[in-house]
């Protein structure tokens, strides 16, 4: 469900879709934007909301300066979205 504006409402598995991507360290902001239509203030008002105070402050910390969560500050030659060996089966 793609919705834009300024008070979108959002389907409880679209909610926590949200919030796995926001947690995911090489899940780009630009990535939820595309697929959500929310820009990254409107994820962190989001993650404000949603999550505990504290849980969100920690999630604040992880993810600020971190350049795998832009798209413009990461290091070119990186176009994945997870590790090469996240997904391999064992």
């Amino acid at each position: 469900m793609r919705v834009t504006g300024s008070d979108p409402h959002f389907s409880t598995e679209d909610l926590s879709r949200i919030i796995e991507m926001a947690w995911e360290d090489r899940t780009p902001f630009e990535a939820i934007e595309a697929l959500f239509g929310l820009p990254e203030k409107e994820v962190i008002t989001l993650m404000r909301r949603e999550m505990k105070p504290s849980s969100f402050r920690m999630w604040r910390k992880r993810v600020s300066g971190r350049a795998t969560k832009h798209l413009a500050l990461r290091p070119t030659g990186i176009d994945r979205a997870y590790c090469p060996t996240q997904y391999k089966h064992r």
